[in-house]
């Protein structure tokens, strides 16, 4: 079966360490930057003043991740919102909005020239911090709440800001929503569903609560920071961030003349199935679903040269993600 290579063609990003864009984040990789640090100091305060068991719980809270500054700082006006339904936005959609913007800009694309296309949208968001503080805020819904805290409204504002008719989606697939989302958009782009395809992934940690319960089930590092496949390996750093890519056949992007910056062969989707716990991972699913994505791309697994790994710095994934690597790319190496 045909399965047309994917072209790359734009990159557009918010990630910790001032990496606000493919040439800022390839720049701290190269330079080693550690991205990590406290949280902003006014970022949970509110939950401190409700009292003194909030407060004690907050302080119980890992103080430490790859946090963004100015998470609530947005340009309504830039697209044609009131001020009061850009407060009442969940700020992972107004990040998307901007990210996707940046990506088309890095891509040559205008956006005006997707409007009314079947481009698609395909966002990866596993979190809903500051939706849930909406919909709890009884006394003051209003008619904006409900899309603001919507989950799916982090894909359908870009559609819906640029006039896009294609595939709008947000996946939830916890660690691998972003990596999913792409592998939906690439199916899409293969299957003639659209011809333009913006996809990624978006966290922002506005509320303490989903730290709180990565800490108690001992995944989360007291220093904020992931050490994969290190001996020192004490669990991983939550992240914030939001990353978009411009996806295209190749066919088509080498016709329009587009810089290509990546092709993507091939990629495969599964599920741990039934494992010691629903957290708990699987070694023989892991290397199931990297054989079924080397098939697809068409690719023998002594020809890749490098992989990056979920590394999650935790004692049970690193070992069978090791050992799940070893046996899939190690196999008739030295």
């Amino acid at each position: 079966m045909d399965r047309p290579a994917i072209a790359v063609i734009g990159i557009g990003c918010r990630l910790p360490g001032g990496a606000d864009s493919a040439d800022a984040y390839w720049n701290l990789l190269r330079e080693g930057r550690d991205a990590s640090g406290p949280a902003p100091a006014d970022r949970w305060r509110d939950y401190a003043d409700r009292g003194p068991s909030y407060a004690a719980a907050v302080r119980r809270t890992v103080p430490r991740g790859g946090f963004l500054d100015g998470v609530a700082d947005f340009d309504a006006e830039f697209f044609g919102l009131s001020p009061r339904e850009a407060e009442l936005m969940d700020p992972q959609q107004r990040l998307v909005m901007e990210t996707a913007w940046e990506a088309l800009e890095h891509a040559g694309v205008s956006p005006d020239a997707l409007a009314g296309t079947d481009a698609g949208v395909y966002v990866g968001v596993c979190t809903g911090d500051y939706g849930h503080r909406l919909l709890e805020d009884l006394p003051d819904i209003e008619a904006w709440t409900g899309i603001g805290a919507a989950t799916c409204a982090v894909a359908n504002r870009v559609s819906y800001a640029l006039d896009l008719r294609g595939p709008s989606m947000a996946v939830d697939t916890a660690c691998s929503a972003s990596l999913v989302a792409v592998h939906l958009a690439t199916q899409a782009l293969r299957a003639g569903e659209t011809d333009v395809a913006l996809a990624g992934g978006v966290n922002l940690i506005l509320s303490p609560g989903e730290t709180l319960t990565l800490d108690a089930a001992g995944t989360l590092a007291p220093d904020g920071r992931s050490k994969s496949f290190d001996a020192a390996a004490d669990g991983y750093g939550r992240g914030e961030g939001a990353a978009v890519v411009v996806l295209k056949r190749l066919t088509d992007a080498v016709r329009d003349g587009d810089r290509i910056l990546a092709t993507v062969l091939g990629s495969a989707v599964n599920q741990d199935g039934r494992t010691a716990g629903i957290m708990a991972p699987c070694g023989g699913a892991q290397e199931h679903v990297m054989r079924r994505a080397l098939r697809q791309a068409g690719v023998e697994p002594d020809t890749v040269g490098y992989v990056e790994a979920h590394g999650t710095g935790t004692a049970v994934g690193d070992t069978l993600e090791a050992a799940a690597l070893g046996a899939v790319y190690g196999a008739g190496r030295p």
